[in-house]
């Protein structure tokens, strides 16, 4: 079952010790290489990164001063503290002690960046400042590397149809199931959606020497819990001016994944939202920790980078280029390419043959373990299974051949299951028989991503998939 806020808030002090223990015995396994055996000689070091905890400065339990020390004893190689921007932007130091309710503040923003400068150490460890821009209603998003921050109050991150679709998906669907569809529906066309992220989109494209309000011209961004809050980022309402710079998907956060959220209430899985309204993201895996633990508990969320050197201009780096995948899996090495080309990027390729080489070694332990690659493309609600195949690891990478029409989706995202562990309740089909997820590979974009166009999505939703479904029988051992 996933880990809820309030599971790991409870349980997180009672199990403290065995996790503990747990960690221990993970960390004296042997861990797997660090260097690239897809993309050899290209300098790249992987790296085990968290970017996504809070402390008492927003909603969490734990001190700000111990986030970046207990993330570097678990192992981590890389770290963030992005603590909740709410409603403190135009309050300034106004309202001290009220971080739980209104987020950070300017002082605390100015302190949190004093920690990570002061935990930061170019070589060894890389320790970063960022803010959580929280929307109830639209969806929170990430933002690393910013001189200056705002949040949805300061940049007018709620609206009528974004508030209707919370109410429209709250407590279970309170309307009647057609008519709770019809009216989602007729919310993900509304003219609001794209104004609804606007003020933000405006923050994150404006110079951080702006007068007054800055702006975060310097920074990456990324989708956090995506399609937890029912706007879901105006659904996902494309900026192509954006587009190099929101450069992230959390697909596992906590010890949930999120490919499924919202399925099976009817709405697109938030991977197939997100990739075919054109965001060119790459995908995160995060424990989004509001206890004590930064970097300890075992099966919650964390981050492969794969960059060319360890410190910050190492790692944003890394992030621009989408060159990471999402685990839940501690010291798990995972890469990929297609045709050549290392995933996140895009891969020039129409019809035919795809030649996918895929390395995934968990140390040790890991050999003679049969996992199933499942290869995925577009579809309603859930993306099409094109492919998958059991295979047993061994200490070289894999190399597959799989036939991949462009006409069939733009994208191509690699799922990494165990079949022998329980699927997520929510699966059907291909997926509940895939078993648990231990990791994604950022997707290969199949050439230059483009923003849909009205009648296209239309098309799309009123056909739910159909057109997808012809090749999501091709099961291949």
């Amino acid at each position: 079952m996933p880990i809820t806020r309030r599971d790991a808030l409870v349980l997180g002090a009672a199990s403290g010790a065995l996790l503990l223990a747990g960690g221990a015995a993970a960390s004296a396994q042997e861990s797997p290489s660090r260097a690239s055996r897809v993309v050899p000689g290209s300098g790249e070091r992987l790296l085990q990164a968290d970017l996504h905890n809070h402390t008492l400065l927003s909603d969490g339990a734990g001190r700000a001063e111990d986030a970046f020390a207990s993330m570097r004893d678990a192992g981590l190689d890389v770290a963030a503290v992005t603590d909740h921007a709410a409603v403190g932007k135009l309050q300034g130091d106004l309202c001290q002690g009220c971080a739980g309710a209104v987020g950070i503040d300017e002082s605390e923003w100015r302190r949190i960046g004093a920690l990570a400068d002061a935990a930061n150490e170019g070589g060894a460890f890389v320790a970063m400042r960022g803010f959580e821009w929280s929307s109830p209603t639209l969806g929170h998003v990430n933002v690393w590397g910013s001189r200056t921050w705002t949040d949805p109050l300061a940049t007018g991150g709620i609206g009528a149809a974004t508030t209707a679709a919370a109410l429209v998906h709250a407590g279970g669907d309170p309307l009647p199931g057609p008519v709770a569809t019809l009216v989602d529906r007729l919310l993900r066309r509304s003219p609001e959606n794209r104004a609804s992220m606007a003020g933000f989109y405006e923050w994150l494209r404006a110079s951080p020497d702006r007068p007054l309000t800055g702006g975060g011209a310097d920074a990456l961004a990324g989708f956090n819990h995506p399609g937890r809050e029912a706007g879901r980022f105006g659904f996902f309402t494309y900026d192509p001016r954006l587009a190099d710079r929101i450069v992230s998907l959390e697909m596992f956060n906590r010890g949930e994944d999120y490919l499924f959220e919202q399925t099976d209430a009817g709405a697109p899985s938030p991977l197939v939202e997100c990739l075919d309204a054109g965001w060119r993201v790459g995908l995160l895996g995060v424990t989004d920790e509001h206890g004590t633990d930064w970097g300890v508990r075992d099966g919650l969320g964390r981050t492969g980078l794969w960059a060319r050197s360890t410190d910050r201009a190492g790692v944003r780096e890394a992030m621009a280029r989408r060159r990471f995948f999402a685990t839940r899996e501690r010291a798990l090495r995972l890469d990929a390419s297609a045709n050549g080309v290392p995933m996140g990027g895009r891969v020039d390729h129409d019809r035919g043959d795809l030649a996918l080489v895929l390395d995934v070694d968990g140390g040790t332990e890991w050999l003679g373990r049969t996992v199933r690659v499942q290869v995925l493309q577009t579809g309603r609600p859930m993306p099409t299974v094109v492919d998958e195949r059991d295979v047993v690891l061994a200490d070289a990478p894999l190399e597959l051949t799989v036939p991949i029409d462009r006409a069939d989706g733009g994208w191509v995202v690699l799922r990494v299951t165990d079949p022998a562990l329980p699927a997520d309740p929510r699966a059907t089909g291909p997926y509940a028989a895939a078993g648990s997820a231990l990791a994604y590979a950022s997707p290969f974009f199949l050439g230059a991503p483009t923003a849909p166009t009205g009648l296209g999505g239309l098309v799309t939703s009123l056909l739910g998939g159909r057109t997808f479904g012809l090749r999501a029988s091709a099961h291949r051992h």
